[in-house]
């Protein structure tokens, strides 16, 4: 793809200022081999390799050298983006001694220029001047690529509710569609009912904006299917059984799932993984009227299940029961699908580390090994049969939530797999989509979580 000449990166022959990455526990015996007059401003500047610290180094006539970057003790493999945060516009290259991989050193630098100024940007202003790192034609194309992908799950899920309604998603994962020659189509309001999609339908009826179920086909007809199924729900209040109002704050990140699996599609189909891809997103919203659905009622589902409804705010597992059941229907050979699930992941795992469940030690092996390697934390938790019986319901096949309130990320997962028979493999991720915090390269609010290392795995298990 194409890198303009604007952007972060850049693999031209040009002058470029040197970073020297320096450890907090390697500062000293750095220092020692540093010109006189430089250990002389690093002395008085505080600077001893602390993480993301920048020193601007100057030259005998007090220009700009080199730059003195802080690993501290080196955990942070996307730490890079601090540099493309905060050293002024220019052209640099990182000198060897960092200890993190190229690709990953390019893809921070590249998440440090990210800005969601879709609200704030004044009319007339240009695009703003940037630090630039030189690093290799490849690691700049890969860099750019899993940027994108990444970009595109901050803005879907940064974009408040007032833009990003059922219909608004839709139009994104068409969008997705068109880009790559994908087959397109959805069902929309009251069809959904007779097409078969009860529980998508219950949960958006009472907004303005239609529910609706919406999919995409890609990819040679004959090849592996994978399909992939992200929870699209646009703005969830929690329906009658209302969320208070510090838990409904963020809510417009409850379509993060959708975002993440419609990211995942482009880097699958950028990458042109030999795979039939089908991606199935149920956009809906989850609001009150007079039409919204009941802590008590009884819904049928695509299934066949009839499902005992215990809280209207754990809306998500309901709209993914009918996709996962249509997506089931296919046997295919994997089905992957994302969510922002359960608020008990955030208590188990806490924001930053996406809990994910598969029946398969295999799957869950390769996921976890994936992980590592590209440094995108994910841990696999266990689909436990012990606690289905915390799904019973007394006048229904299955109550949607558990009656403990302990355990409540597996019971979702249990949930969703009795929708889940003949599919090979399965993987459900229940992820948070959102940073509480801000950090190099990742700004507060949306994020993607496990992105990188589902597609590692699955071109692992897809190989070209």
């Amino acid at each position: 793809m194409p890198i303009p000449a604007q952007d972060a990166l850049f693999f031209q022959d040009a002058a470029a200022t040197p970073i020297y990455p320096v450890t907090s526990e390697g500062f000293e015996a750095w220092l020692a081999e540093r010109p006189a007059a430089q250990r002389a401003f690093l002395s008085v500047s505080g600077f001893k390799g602390q993480k993301g610290r920048i020193a601007l180094l100057p030259d005998a006539d007090g220009a700009l050298a080199a730059v003195a970057f802080g690993l501290g003790d080196g955990d942070d493999a996307l730490i890079s983006a601090a540099l493309a945060e905060g050293l002024p516009a220019g052209d640099y290259k990182m000198e060897p001694g960092a200890g993190i991989q190229d690709d990953l050193i390019a893809l921070g630098w590249a998440l440090g220029a990210y800005r969601f100024d879709r609200y704030t940007a004044k009319e007339g202003d240009g695009p703003k001047e940037t630090p630039r790192l030189k690093v290799s034609e490849a690691d700049a194309q890969r860099a750019y690529v899993q940027a994108e992908a990444m970009t595109l799950v901050r803005d879907l899920v940064n974009t408040p509710a007032c833009d990003m309604g059922p219909s608004d998603l839709a139009a994104a994962v068409k969008a997705v569609a068109e880009r790559f020659g994908a087959e397109y189509d959805e069902i929309v309001g009251d069809d959904l009912l007779t097409e078969g999609y009860p529980m998508v339908h219950a949960v958006g009826r009472a907004a303005t904006d239609a529910p609706r179920l919406t999919w995409f086909t890609w990819g040679e007809a004959d090849a592996p299917k994978l399909t992939l199924v992200g929870k699209g729900v646009c703005f969830d209040t929690g329906g009658l059984n209302l969320k208070p109002g510090q838990y409904m704050r963020n809510m417009k990140k409850d379509m993060g799932g959708a975002a993440h699996v419609l990211a995942l599609s482009t880097l699958i189909m950028e990458a042109k993984l030999p795979v039939r891809l089908k991606v199935i997103i149920p956009a809906v919203e989850n609001a009150i009227g007079g039409g919204a659905f009941r802590p008590g009622d009884v819904l049928p589902s695509r299934k066949g299940i009839s499902v005992e409804i215990g809280n209207t705010d754990a809306e998500g597992r309901l709209i993914l029961g009918d996709a996962l059941a249509l997506a089931d229907e296919e046997s295919p050979d994997l089905l992957l699908d994302m969510a922002t699930l359960t608020g008990a992941a955030r208590v188990a795992l806490g924001p930053e580390l996406p809990p994910f469940y598969t029946r398969s030690a295999d799957v869950a092996a390769e996921v976890m090994r994936q992980a590592e390697a590209v440094a995108d934390p994910m841990w696999h938790m266990p689909l436990w049969p012990g606690y289905e019986v915390n799904l019973k319901s007394d006048i229904a096949d299955v109550c949607h939530i558990s009656d403990s309130p302990k355990g409540g990320s597996i019971t979702a997962a249990l949930f969703l797999g009795r929708f889940v028979a003949d599919a090979k493999d399965w993987v459900h991720v229940d992820v948070y989509a959102w940073n509480d915090r801000g950090r190099p390269g990742r700004p507060k609010g949306g994020d993607a979580q496990g992105l990188r290392a589902l597609f590692a795995a699955l071109q692992a298990r897809y190989p070209r």
